[in-house]
């Protein structure tokens, strides 16, 4: 069976078009069953997502281009692409509890999180301006709906229209960048950009400015992070642990991406204003944070200073800043689905409760749970030997080596104070006086916290896997 059409290979896209066509199946079956499709449309779909990561695994190795270069799939883009799978997947499972409610039967939830999953690929294999915009909208366009999913409440509803109304500038930003490089260089594919792009006249640099500050929005980086305490906050829960996951993964795969294959020639333009980025993120995120009492807006600060933290190792512009940026996200991924796993278990008489203070005394009414939850927190933080220790030390090293010292002072100042508010987090667990028990936990939530957590905690014993595969992807960029 061959796959060439029309002199276009379409082996590389065969993941793509399979999640494509998957979710437009799943989204007939929905349709004609209606009322009672949430179940099979969810359990069908965290398969098809499974189905489409063996595939990705599956296609030969090595650098395959189609499309005339525009869709590139190198290791880097294998590794992200894995990585959004499991956040997407990861994510379903976490909805379990949600679609379950019967004013919530919405099978569309499943369908919109396969299509924006498919706009991460997309965005992640991008090699040229235009499939990175297609892959940003289609991404961005379900991620809209799916923030204002809960219809019935106005914070879900106003989360969906800030995110809508911020993110259509984002792209207006970056299609305009867009347009100023393809009018300077003459052409849109990352490697005529980097081929014309040697010198920094100032057509590609302004063009490059718009182009980051679009970017930024999606990693919700400062200054462009006003949406993400508001729109994490009035998500449904399952919602924020998506936005927290998986899109972040292809948004920060597309900065560096861009950033390390289109612009190699004007390094020190844009190393500029990512360490500012940086820098922004880390401090706003460390600080602003502090103030919070609910513990979904404390996530949303805290996943500002996170990306800041990735960004160090971008701003490096070496192999082992791009390998630090990809550990640092894996280790990120599974930090945050398991904190989402225990924000989502936060259950009593049936009511969730998000504030900090309804953490009071978990150690003594659920210990296991209130363990997993602070060795979550000591990893965000960066206490060693836990994996968040490693995601921050690869990333300063690069810097270091790269010799951006005071980056790195900074990054390790930051980290200092953001630590503050994730102990104050086990400090209410395990030291004020307990509220009443919560609900039991159910078991996909056990599911997703066994695996996060225990990968945090034992990732010491036995990091080479993941670091070699980070290094090889790392390594394909150049």
């Amino acid at each position: 069976m061959s796959f060439e059409t029309a002199g276009y290979q379409l082996l590389p896209v065969l993941p793509e078009l399979v999640l494509a066509v998957g979710a437009m199946a799943l989204l007939m079956v929905g349709a004609y069953r209606s009322q009672d499709a949430t179940r099979l449309v969810t359990g069908l779909a965290v398969g098809l997502l499974a189905v489409v990561g063996v595939l990705e695994l599956m296609l030969p190795a090595g650098k395959l281009t189609t499309f005339g270069g525009s869709f590139i799939v190198d290791d880097f883009a294998r590794f992200l692409k894995i990585l959004a799978l499991i956040g997407s997947a990861a994510t379903l499972i976490l909805s379990a509890e949600f679609l379950a409610d019967p004013s919530r039967r919405i099978f569309e939830y499943a369908i919109l999180v396969l299509l924006s999953t498919l706009g991460m690929m997309v965005l992640i294999s991008a090699g040229d301006l235009i499939m990175l915009y297609l892959g940003l909208e289609l991404m961005s366009l379900a991620l809209y709906v799916v923030a204002a999913s809960n219809r019935d409440n106005a914070k879900s509803t106003e989360a969906g229209l800030k995110y809508f109304v911020l993110g259509a500038l984002s792209s207006g930003m970056l299609l305009y960048g867009a347009s100023l490089i393809y009018g300077f260089t003459g052409t849109v594919s990352f490697a005529g950009i980097a081929a014309a792009a040697t010198t920094g006249s100032i057509g590609i640099v302004f063009g490059l400015v718009f182009l980051l500050a679009g970017l930024c929005f999606k990693v919700s980086a400062v200054p462009f992070h006003m949406w993400t305490p508001d729109v994490y906050e009035g998500a449904p829960t399952p919602v924020t642990a998506f936005f927290a996951s998986a899109p972040k993964v292809a948004a920060l795969a597309v900065f560096t991406r861009v950033a390390l294959t289109a612009f190699p020639g004007i390094v020190s333009q844009w190393q500029q204003i990512v360490i500012f980025v940086a820098i922004a993120s880390m401090v706003l995120g460390s600080f602003a944070a502090i103030g919070q009492s609910n513990i979904k807006r404390l996530m949303a600060y805290s996943s500002i200073g996170h990306m800041g933290f990735a960004l160090v190792g971008l701003a490096a512009g070496t192999v082992e800043g791009a390998q630090g940026v990809l550990v640092y996200i894996a280790i990120y991924v599974a930090m945050t689905l398991g904190t989402f796993a225990v924000i989502l278990t936060m259950k009593r008489n049936g009511h969730h409760v998000e504030t900090i203070s309804d953490f009071a005394g978990l150690s003594r009414t659920n210990p296991l749970l209130a363990f997993f939850f602070a060795m979550l927190l000591f990893s965000l933080a960066g206490i060693p030997p836990l994996a968040g220790f490693f995601a921050k030390f690869y990333v300063f090293v690069a810097a270091i080596k790269a010799g951006l010292f005071t980056l790195a002072v900074v990054g390790v100042l930051a980290s200092v104070v953001g630590a503050y508010y994730y102990l104050t987090i086990i400090k209410v667990m395990y030291f004020d006086e307990p509220l009443a028990k919560l609900d039991p936990m159910r078991m996909e939530l056990r599911t997703v916290l066994g695996v996060a957590g225990l990968f945090n905690i034992l990732f010491f014993v036995y990091p080479g896997p993941l670091v070699s595969v980070a290094t090889s992807a790392a390594k394909s960029l150049f």
